[in-house]
């Protein structure tokens, strides 16, 4: 069956689903919330949860990638950030948040022209490390070439490769393209590469020998994709598509199995549930982090497409601050809203459709059901 719509005589469209219009269905059988298991294994590195933070200033710096750690998840740190341009960066969070709306983006512009320089990016992993977590950075497909030997000498556990849209198949004529199937097979590190929001596009991808695809485009809090490029991929569709993917390459590669992470439009403790219903076997948080105490920027979110100096694809968002990180994963919550006890969130949705683990919990019934809040 197809789920083609005719938009013209000239042009037909898919039809594709956002979290929000998809829901979970309960089964015949519940469970204890205790006795379900939220852990998250990535080659040789095993979380309590199934939850990456985002690789955006507004939401880690090196204490907190090392407090996420500590609370069981995976902090990952942009390499491209004011943590690896500025000795001290705190004056410029600070002016940040205070910006009025209409200079933010020329601020943010100018604030990022400063230059990242190499020796903070070994400084700043090694202060991750020292926190006794695991250590993971990101750079975007653009400096990967350039930075990555600085990187992986610095002793970075997991390398993250991450841009809006990242192919396999990047075509050039300018600089020599990032050939990801060489890179990462020449790397000791695993690599986590994205974003990738189609079939195709994933599984290309997986060809290259990530261990891990970051599914998305475009969706997150802080971006503007949709009105500035007009592109846009509804997440409950994308993680569906990529799983579809993962399955495949699973039975061509003989067993190899890549990790789903989804990235962007998982904003509250509900889409959490639903993109790993979907078929994730994780996902990235920016928004939901960016409203803790410890973020850096101080109830503000904005990613690095806010900052492009030509078109900037994203704006700063204020997010609010609603309490700690810990308290934004594991409660107590104080509102209904999603916002907080995440985690025990995704445990009660498990227990309550009778599955004890996460990748139990992709096999769950969904039904098309668009929400109207």
């Amino acid at each position: 069956m197809s789920n083609e719509i005719e938009i013209g005589r000239g042009k037909l469209g898919r039809r594709a689903y956002s979290l929000d219009d998809v829901a979970v269905v309960p089964s015949r059988r519940t469970r204890d919330p205790q006795e379900v298991s939220v852990s998250w294994q990535i080659d040789a590195y095993h979380f309590g949860t199934p939850i990456l933070a985002a690789p955006m200033d507004s939401v880690m710096s090196p204490a907190t990638a090392i407090e996420l750690g500590r609370l069981g998840g995976l902090g990952v740190l942009d390499l491209e950030g004011l943590w690896t341009r500025y000795d001290d960066p705190e004056p410029l969070f600070q002016q940040i948040a205070a910006l009025e709306a209409e200079e933010a983006v020329a601020r943010l512009q100018q604030i990022y022209a400063e230059p990242v320089k190499p020796e903070l990016i070994t400084q700043r992993l090694a202060e991750i490390r020292a926190g006794g977590v695991t250590v993971a950075g990101a750079l975007s497909p653009q400096r990967t070439q350039e930075l990555w030997r600085t990187v992986v000498d610095a002793g970075v556990d997991l390398f993250v490769i991450r841009g809006t849209t990242v192919s396999a198949e990047h075509v050039s004529s300018g600089a020599e393209p990032l050939n990801l199937k060489r890179f990462i097979y020449e790397l000791d590190v695993p690599v986590i590469v994205g974003g990738a929001a189609s079939y195709t596009a994933a599984l290309h991808l997986m060809r290259t020998g990530a261990a891990g695809i970051l599914v998305g485009f475009g969706g997150g809090a802080a971006h503007t994709t949709r009105v500035t490029l007009g592109i846009h991929a509804p997440m409950a569709s994308a993680i569906a598509d990529v799983a579809a993917a993962r399955r495949d390459y699973l039975d061509e590669s003989g067993g190899r199995y890549v990790h789903v992470i989804a990235d962007g439009a998982v904003g509250r403790s509900g889409d959490v549930v639903k993109a790993i219903a979907c078929g994730a076997d994780a996902v990235m948080l920016g928004a939901a982090l960016a409203r803790a105490e410890e973020a850096p920027g101080r109830g503000w979110h904005w990613g690095a497409e806010a900052r492009h100096p030509r078109l900037p694809r994203g704006e700063r968002v204020q997010v609010g601050t609603i309490g700690s990180m810990e308290q934004i994963l594991y409660g107590p919550s104080m509102s209904a809203d999603g916002s907080a006890n995440i985690v025990g969130a995704l445990r009660r949705a498990m227990a309550s459709t009778g599955y004890s683990d996460v990748k139990e919990f992709q096999r769950v019934q969904v039904v098309v059901s668009p929400y109207q809040p």
